[in-house]
């Protein structure tokens, strides 16, 4: 602060003196002050305490322009070239013309009134003389290496940063006028791009932007007197044929600059650009940008064709267009409802010019540019969809060349027209036509196959799609394709098809099932046609790819709602079929099957179509799967997918079985049941080799609870078998509750083939894999695991109670006696606790399947010393008083 003050001082005596000096002495006398004032202002971080500042910035400024003029004073453009880099640059301690640069570039930087001081010496038409001669004067190389009287940067900097700030103001444009420059600069610009200094381009192209957006009423009017527009338009038609197209796109942005941003105030300078064919020279220059590498004059082109869009809503008188909506439509559209935001298409030229790019262009840069332009502009306002696409019919004329584009910008093409439907909430007949007619033709198969994606999306959005797709043909023309692809399939069974059905056409397959079972879902109609035309038996080919499989039991599933027997058949008959390995796709039908069967009027089909014999049949497949360590086959398969296998056969029964009196009387009536039990005995993990050691006491007590809980979610050790058979025995558990059907314990699994689109992923995921509540030791189980226990529950299947009891005493391996009998006594335990209550007891009495019970466990029952005796003998005692089989009893 103390500077400060002082240099204050010195300034007033400067003051005081300066009426009664010479000129030369008022020079000296400021161009001594200023290294001072430099030297405070350096010290004290850019932090002024000057009262006096905008008389020295107006001392200063006036000072510099003096010199910058006098400089200039009659002599060539050469010459005065040389002279002004020798006054501006810093040589040596002395140079008066770099150090009043210096302070007025400081100064530029405070405040506005500051500024305008600046403004008003006379300097803004100084630095535009400077900067032109800069721009159009090079000066030539010395023997050296280039151009070293440009190379202070630094100095170039400043006077860049300077006119920045000066233009940045109307008054400081307004100041231009009074001296030519300004006009002569933008002209050069156009036609001696080629050859102007090449270090100035850039700094010429900031100041030139940075006057065009403070254009003043007067400004417009100057520019349009001496045709400031015309002449370059008409120069940058010559340079457009000789100069590189990144050139003529820097030179042509910055003259569009000046039309667009001029608009706002007043609309002469557009109409001289359009009046002498400014549009047919920019689409000139942008078609010439065509294979241009990557990032090269990106810049200056992306300006151009932003400076396009947005003279789209240029123009006085909005355009009027009549509601040409063809129906049906989404019963939320009405046209009439839509209202305008104000930034409507005006100016239709503009838009010519990109969509004439995209008709003419197969460059993917140009044409991705064009197609983020049009959604830019239906973002602006949802009436501009209309009013272009009722007028020039963009999308409708894109569509038919579409497939000649390169596939990034197919794929941003269908994304446009899918955001017709999605975001606009219209239906655009006529183009969905077309993009139909497309996919009939299949020039390109990634064209069809992104076509088809996007309709994919529009018909997942509303049924309405269902029934266009339908009527227009398309549901009957894949159809006709995928019967064509079916038998292909069905010649090729067990062999390699090399070649493009590795990629894109199997994709195409692969969406046309999806789109087919989209067309399916909730539409009983689409179901009949499928049906109609035969397509069942070659729906079911599909079933055996994994990567069709998901879509294709979509398809059948919808049938269902038709005939639940044809659906069972199928399905129950695909199980059947499938050989030990096929694990992938015995899952994906069992939980196909489930779904179905969430209907009770599935349930007739299926105990009919030899549903229940069919799931079984899959346990007696995997007889010693669960063997440790495996053994043959399933050496290569891991034990969880063994397990996920039993639990959702087990699920298909339970779920076929709930509330469904004359499946579950079918069911025990043909000792189903039975045969349940000897299916999970054969799996390997319980014991078949006859007796077994009996130890003479336990020294743990466990439940079954808690050796669930124990087996998963701690650190203990836990052989493998005994794992296997707590989690079988975990699922009858969960199926004498009739709750099995609505447990899950697996992981879904990720399709191998997903969708190209990145969009929806159907199909199933990596399989075998518990969820992560089972993996880690200290986790809790999920409550669906122990829901119930302890609890009042009342059994709903009495035959799973035997199955569980006839699987007590296989609880067994040589050498883990102890454990073995441990899990035994918790096992009985716990099915002691199922007939705690009285309803629960009725239900076993009332089965007739005592008996089975006491010849499962006649041992244990002839034996006191038998370590499951008691807890089946309190089984039985709780049974006593609603027995009704009681010669069984005795």
């Amino acid at each position: 602060t103390l500077q400060w003050e002082t240099l204050g001082r010195k300034f007033v005596e400067y003051e005081q003196v300066v009426p009664f000096l010479i000129p030369e002495e008022q020079q000296r006398r400021l161009l001594d002050f200023l290294p001072l004032f430099l030297k405070v202002w350096e010290q004290s971080a850019g932090v002024i305490v000057f009262p006096n500042i905008q008389l020295l910035a107006s001392e200063v400024s006036k000072l510099l322009t003096k010199e910058i003029k006098r400089n200039l004073n009659g002599k060539p453009a050469e010459e005065a070239r040389l002279a002004l880099e020798q006054l501006l640059q810093q040589k040596g301690e002395a140079n008066d013309g770099h150090l009043l640069l210096k302070s007025v570039y400081l100064l530029s930087q405070t405040d506005s009134r500051t500024m305008w001081n600046i403004i008003g010496s006379g300097l803004p038409a100084a630095l535009m003389q400077c900067l032109y001669l800069f721009f159009t004067v090079p000066l030539k190389k010395t023997s050296d290496d280039g151009d070293t009287s440009e190379d202070d940067t630094q100095t170039q900097e400043m006077l860049v940063k300077i006119m920045l700030h000066v233009y940045r103001e109307e008054q400081g444009v307004e100041e231009l006028l009074a001296a030519d420059k300004l006009q002569s600069l933008i002209i050069a610009t156009a036609s001696l791009w080629d050859q102007c200094s090449h270090s100035w381009k850039v700094p010429t192209g900031r100041v030139l932007r940075t006057i065009s957006k403070a254009q003043t009423k007067n400004s417009i009017v100057y520019l349009q007197a001496v045709d400031c527009i015309k002449i370059a338009i008409q120069n940058l038609f010559k340079l457009a044929d000789t100069l590189p197209a990144c050139d003529v796109c820097e030179a042509a942005s910055i003259v569009l600059c000046f039309v667009k941003d001029s608009y706002p105030i007043s609309s002469a300078l557009l109409t001289e650009f359009e009046n002498n064919d400014g549009y047919q020279l920019l689409l000139k220059i942008l078609l010439r940008c065509e294979g241009l590498q990557q990032n090269e004059g990106d810049p200056y082109l992306d300006e151009i064709l932003d400076m396009l869009t947005c003279l789209t809503t240029c123009g006085k008188t909005e355009l009027k267009v009549s509601g040409n909506v063809v129906h049906p439509q989404l019963p939320h559209f009405d046209f009439e409802q839509i209202r305008s935001s104000g930034m409507t298409v005006k100016n239709l030229q503009p838009f010519q010019v990109l969509q004439s790019i995209f008709q003419k262009s197969d460059d993917q840069h140009l044409c991705g540019r064009v197609l983020a332009a049009i959604g830019t502009i239906w973002a602006w306002d949802t009436v501009n969809f209309f009013l272009l696409e009722w007028t020039l019919q963009p999308i409708n004329q894109f569509t038919d060349i579409i497939h000649f584009k390169p596939h990034p910008v197919q794929v941003q093409f269908f994304r446009l027209v899918e955001s017709i439907v999605l975001d606009l909430s219209y239906v655009p007949h006529e183009i969905l036509k077309k993009v139909q007619y497309l996919i009939k033709e299949n020039t390109v198969p990634f064209c069809t196959l992104t076509a088809l994606q996007c309709l994919l999306s529009m018909t997942k959005k509303d049924l309405l799609f269902s029934d266009i797709f339908r009527d227009s043909g398309l549901l009957g023309l894949l159809l006709a394709l995928l019967r064509k692809q079916a038998k292909i399939l069905r010649k090729s069974a067990g062999t390699h098809v090399p070649g493009l059905e590795e990629g894109t056409v199997k994709e195409l397959n692969a969406v046309m099932l999806k789109m087919v079972a989209a067309l399916t879902v909730g539409s009983v109609r689409n179901a009949v046609v499928l049906k109609d035309y035969g397509m069942v038996p070659y729906i079911k080919i599909f079933l055996d790819d994994e990567c069709y499989r998901s879509a294709t039991l979509s398809i059948l599933e919808q049938l269902s709602v038709i005939s639940y027997e044809e659906y069972m058949s199928i399905i129950i008959g695909a199980l059947c079929s499938s050989t030990q390995g096929e694990l992938h796709l015995k899952l994906d039908l069992l939980k196909s099957l489930l779904r179905i069967l969430e209907s009770p009027k599935s349930h007739s089909a299926f105990r009919t179509c030899s549903g229940f014999n069919g799931l079984l049949s899959l346990l007696s497949d995997m007889e010693g799967a669960l063997q440790d360590p495996p053994s043959g086959l399933w050496t290569a398969v891991g034990q969880n997918y063994i397990l996920e296998l039993v639990f959702y056969t087990l699920q298909g029964i339970t779920a076929a079985l709930h509330l469904d009196p004359v499946n579950s009387n079918f069911f025990q009536r043909n000792g189903l049941f039975e045969k349940m039990a000897e299916d999970l005995m054969s799996l390997g993990c319980f014991w078949t080799q006859g007796k077994w050691q009996v130890a003479t006491s336990l020294k743990k007590t466990r439940t079954f609870a808690e050796f669930l809980d124990a087996a998963f979610c701690s650190s203990e050790p836990f052989p493998m078998w005994l794992k296997n058979c707590i989690w079988i025995l975990n699922f009858l558990d969960h199926m004498v509750k009739g709750t099995l059907h609505l447990e899950s314990y697996f992981q879904e699994r990720k399709s191998e083939m997903g969708d190209t689109s990145g969009g929806d992923q159907e199909g199933t995921q990596a399989q075998g894999e518990f969820s992560d509540a089972f993996k880690r030791p200290g986790n809790k189980l999920p409550a669906s695991a122990y829901r119930l226990w302890g609890k009042d529950c009342a059994i709903v299947h009495p035959g799973a109670v035997c199955v569980m009891v006839r699987l007590l005493p296989k609880l067994y391996k040589e050498g883990h006696s102890q454990l073995s009998q441990e899990i035994q006594c918790a096992v009985a335990d716990h099915i002691q606790s199922l007939v705690k209550s009285e309803k629960s007891r009725q239900v076993m009495c009332g089965s007739g399947l005592l008996s089975t019970i006491i010849t499962s466990c006649q041992d244990a029952f002839c034996n006191e010393s038998h370590p499951l005796h008691l807890p089946l003998t309190r089984v039985f005692e709780k049974l006593a008083s609603q027995a009704i089989e009681p010669d069984v009893l005795r």
